[in-house]
């Protein structure tokens, strides 16, 4: 995730300069805050790639002499079936409806479309962890499991 990282830092920078000399120059409010914006969520995205790197370490992409075979390993749990993207779907089409019939329809779409949020992200929170199924386990490579002296 370092080279990620690299780009979506030079993509900020890039944005924070054109923000600064647009701001400079053209004394408009609007872009100027549109090109701001778009500076914070390059950030963002740098902040937590820069971060996921210094966590995680080198992933295969990142070295030049690395195999495809490296990358392989068990995917990551994904739901199989969940009424929550509906849910989310539905709350949004209500909340753009409400900007444009009322703020009741608004408010409304905005309790659905936080239902729905709250929904997906704590579907499964009850869910055991599967530490120790990951590709780098020693369990997965037919060693012992690590234990601690007392």
């Amino acid at each position: 995730m370092r080279t990620e990282a690299r780009l979506f830092t030079g993509v900020a920078v890039f944005f924070a300069v054109t923000a600064a000399g647009y701001g400079w120059f053209s004394e408009e409010p609007a872009g100027t805050a549109v090109l701001a914006i778009a500076f914070l969520m390059a950030a963002l995205v740098a902040f937590f790639l820069h971060v996921q790197y210094r966590r995680r370490g080198r992933r295969a992409q990142d070295r030049g002499d690395a195999e495809v075979v490296e990358t392989a390993g068990p995917l990551e749990f994904l739901p199989p079936h969940s009424p929550w993207p509906i849910t989310t779907a539905l709350g949004s089409v209500i909340v753009a409806l409400g900007v444009v019939y009322g703020l009741w329809l608004f408010l409304l779409g905005l309790g659905v479309l936080a239902h729905g949020v709250f929904g997906m992200v704590f579907q499964y929170a009850g869910r055991p962890d599967r530490a120790g199924q990951g590709s780098n386990s020693p369990l997965r490579d037919g060693g012992s499991s690590p234990t601690r002296s007392r």
